[in-house]
């Protein structure tokens, strides 16, 4: 099968681009920059230089590409969505996958939610043969924007100050998400259907930590705090970073329950995802944290 992806060289696409290979697929991936074209190219695929906010250009990049199947594995959250399906639709696409994200359905107010919904709108009225995906929160390897950056510092601090409350979790390993990505594109019984992938079972925040403690051998004392000044801390923190590692959003969800059903990404797309206790051992090893 041959393949056009975007957001090839971010965390995800990376695990995408690497299983593709190892399916025996062929991949033309879109790379904005030197850095993004060597990063694709060292997963197996073929870089194409190009640009997402240029929607003629790609048009002519995926008729050029003569691919199969669209992945699209670039972030709906930026606005760009539209202009993807645009030019998937004149470059004449028989088929497509998204990948979005389960952080739709929060009931909290976010500017994001807003431009995915109106992107997956948008897939969802095109003409083309589509599947959209919508992970929870990523995990697995290093690089992920969650759990990696909690692991080292369960390995060193002494104490801990974490949010109270046992709302449920359910996070998923990056190379699953991969998995499903491409069981989507090679599966056409898949398409017309929006699939929540997440693990295996949700978990209270607090589970997740002991877990999370346990792959590093962590000593550290979790002290439960309420959410509320937490949540005022990273605001402040927001306004004084150029680049914020962690916003008050983040946090703010942590007083949603977030559980999925995976039964239908099981049925038709023989998704299997691992348990939490083995991605996250796995994740610690990688970083070089495991007891």
């Amino acid at each position: 099968m041959r393949l056009f992806v975007t957001g090839g060289s971010g965390f995800l696409g990376r695990f995408v681009l690497s299983e593709a290979d190892r399916r025996g697929h062929r991949v033309v991936a879109l790379a904005r920059s030197a850095a993004a074209a060597s990063a694709v190219t060292a997963v197996g695929a073929k870089p194409a230089n190009g640009d997402l906010d240029d929607p003629a250009g790609l048009a002519r990049m995926f008729a050029s590409s003569e691919c199969d199947v669209l992945v699209s594995l670039a972030s709906l959250g930026f606005g760009q969505g539209p202009g993807i399906v645009a030019a998937a639709e004149r470059a004449g696409i028989p088929r497509a996958v998204f990948v979005s994200t389960t952080a739709v359905t929060t009931t909290l107010p976010s500017s994001s939610k807003r431009i995915r919904l109106a992107a997956e709108h948008r897939i969802r009225s095109s003409p083309l043969t589509w599947t959209i995906l919508r992970p929870t929160m990523i995990y697995g390897a290093p690089g992920d924007r969650n759990l990696s950056r909690l692991l080292p510092v369960l390995r060193r601090a002494p104490i801990l100050p974490v949010p109270a409350g046992d709302h449920l979790q359910q996070p998923v390993h990056v190379a699953d998400v991969a998995a499903a990505v491409l069981a989507a594109a090679e599966r056409p019984g898949s398409a017309g259907t929006i699939y929540d992938v997440a693990g295996p079972e949700p978990m209270t925040f607090s589970v997740l930590l002991r877990a999370c403690a346990m792959a590093v051998a962590s000593r550290t004392r979790l002290v439960p705090v309420p959410l509320a000044p937490v949540v005022a801390a990273a605001r402040g923190y927001e306004l004084v970073s150029r680049r914020p590692r962690l916003r008050a959003e983040q946090l703010r969800r942590l007083a949603e329950d977030k559980v999925f059903s995976i039964e239908a990404a099981i049925g038709d797309l023989g998704y299997a995802p691992r348990p939490f206790s083995d991605g996250i051992a796995a994740e610690a090893r990688a970083l070089g944290l495991a007891a």
